[in-house]
């Protein structure tokens, strides 16, 4: 609440912040070898291999190239996401919108059953239970979690929105009322700035019925929506990007073999996205690190709607993550995130000047 102070145990709701923390787990458990990035995800789960997905794989849908993006059309109301179980079968069943490996287009919300549904298919475990057992537990974080426990939500920073000014009253004759329309995002004049197709992004973005629905609801932090709704203490969201910024490796325990590693870091497509408005530069799972001018090459993490983000740089043996609780509206992050972002790089290398070779 706006009297609460935040505390370092803070939980945040960190929209897309989180598929970084699921592709995380993915890359653990195929260093585990519970399953493989380019064996067909029917091979784990067998009641997908139809309306065209027999031989998608893990990989496609790491690197959104699946064709796999459209939520808007495959359920009738933003409330069926409340349904782990429904929702695989919903995915199992789709139609990709275009074959796996054929373009790219960003899986704001099909991700997380995708990528979730697969790994309890290949496990025989839930996603809970593997959370746990190889990320939680591995790294002692102190809040990480795909549908907050009952016992955990008074840790977690409702939204705030600041309200709008009210307008002065007017002593001039109101004109009738057009019907009212939706307005265009910044994100969707964006997509339209580029010549993408603004469909495409209502698409991936907007389930119907989001009028009725609200992440922030027990019922919603509660529900396992994995590519939306995860919470994590900012500490947290930092340790797991330090462990792939230290590839893989954490206090002497090697999660993430190196072959995996080097998979998992690579870009695996430069093309451009059928949703996002700008460059990704895609890994598996991750995007590159967003900046106002300082680069970081080999850096990636991921960003989440209204601003929170995530990301390391391997070079720089450097982990960053920033959480928040007010309102941004933003696919593209936010000038804090931005900002905190470009002072990172900026202070670290001024540490790390006198590093033979870095200058």
């Amino acid at each position: 609440s706006q009297t609460e102070a935040w505390q370092p145990d803070t939980l945040a709701v960190c929209y897309s912040t989180g598929k970084g923390v699921l592709a995380t787990l993915a890359h653990i458990l195929v260093s585990e070898g519970f399953l493989e990035y380019d064996k067909p995800i029917a091979t784990y789960w067998p009641e997908f291999a139809q309306n065209g997905k027999e031989q998608m794989t893990l990989r496609h849908v790491l690197s959104h190239q699946s064709g796999m993006f459209d939520v808007r059309n495959i359920i009738e109301s933003a409330r069926e996401m409340l349904d782990w179980s429904h929702m695989l079968d919903v995915v199992a069943a789709t139609k990709p919108r275009f074959l796996a490996g054929e373009g790219n287009a960003y899986q704001a919300l099909t991700f997380g059953w995708l990528v979730g549904g697969v790994l309890e298919k290949a496990t025989g475990q839930s996603l809970d239970q593997l959370m746990q057992k190889y990320l939680v537990e591995p790294l002692q974080l102190d809040g990480a979690y795909f549908g907050t426990p009952a016992n955990e939500l008074d840790r977690v920073a409702r939204l705030i929105i600041q309200p709008k000014p009210e307008k002065p009253a007017s002593t001039q004759v109101e004109k009738p009322k057009k019907p009212q329309t939706r307005k265009s995002s910044l994100s969707e004049k964006m997509i339209t700035w580029t010549g993408q197709d603004p469909q495409d992004f209502q698409d991936a973005m907007i389930p119907k019925g989001m009028k009725n629905f609200s992440f922030f609801s027990d019922e919603g932090l509660q529900a396992v929506i994995p590519a939306a709704n995860g919470t994590f203490t900012a500490n947290s969201l930092a340790k797991i990007y330090a462990m792939l910024a230290n590839q893989g490796e954490w206090d002497g325990q090697q999660l993430i073999r190196p072959e995996i590693f080097k998979e998992l870091s690579t870009i695996q497509s430069y093309a451009r996205d059928r949703v996002m408005p700008i460059p990704m530069n895609w890994r598996l799972g991750y995007h590159r690190i967003i900046t106002m001018g300082k680069r970081a090459k080999n850096g990636f993490g991921h960003i989440g709607y209204n601003g929170s983000g995530a990301w390391c740089d391997p070079e720089r043996d450097l982990s960053f993550a920033y959480t928040h609780n007010f309102q941004i509206g933003s696919i593209t992050g936010d000038y804090r995130l931005w900002g905190l972002t470009q002072e990172a790089l900026r202070c670290t290398d001024q540490i790390l000047k006198g590093r033979k070779g870095w200058f």
